[in-house]
This record gives C-alpha cells, sequence and structure tokens, in this order.
C-alpha cells in the first residue's frame, strides 16, 4: 500500500469544486484510494460526501493512501492535484 501526506493548498480547503475535481481523479484511477487526516479514520476518495464531509481545510495536512498496480504513479498525481489551488483555476 502506498502513503503520501500533502497540504491542502485551495482557499476553500476540500470543497465543492476542488473535492469534485479530487474525487473525479481518484474515481479515475481505478483503484482503491482513501484519504483523511494524520491519525484519524480515512474514507473512501471516490465518495463526494466523504470527501467533503472531512472539512479538511486550506494549509490542512491530509494522508492518502491506494492499493493496487501503479499506486505510487496514482498518489503521486492525486497530490499534485491537491498542492494546487483549485479555485484559482
Amino acid at each position: 500500500m502506498a502513503t503520501r501526506t500533502v497540504t491542502i493548498a485551495s482557499s476553500v480547503g476540500l470543497h465543492a469544486r476542488p473535492a469534485s475535481l479530487f474525487v473525479e481523479a481518484a474515481a479515475d484511477s481505478g483503484l482503491d484510494v482513501e484519504i483523511g487526516r494524520p491519525g484519524q479514520d480515512a474514507v473512501d476518495a471516490t465518495s463526494i460526501l466523504g470527501v467533503m464531509a472531512l472539512g479538511a481545510t486550506h494549509g490542512e495536512e491530509v494522508v492518502l493512501t491506494a492499493s493496487g498496480d501503479d499506486a505510487d504513479a496514482v498518489l503521486d498525481k492525486l497530490v499534485a492535484l491537491l498542492a494546487t489551488d483549485l479555485d484559482a483555476e
């Protein structure tokens, strides 16, 4: 299982548009991907309700995990997405 920690860059955190873009990318990966706060239970990264319910805010760290073929590459892509201010685009 691959793991990455990333700081949320979007000014509104993982809410609305940034959450939607992240969930879509996680779902497109075809892997089992989870996201959560360090030390807390993770949620399914393909669930928009689960991701938004995390309430992850700008500047907060989250932990991503994935299992399956190319898990490291998938997480690298998702980390790059979360490390970008998706509201600025």
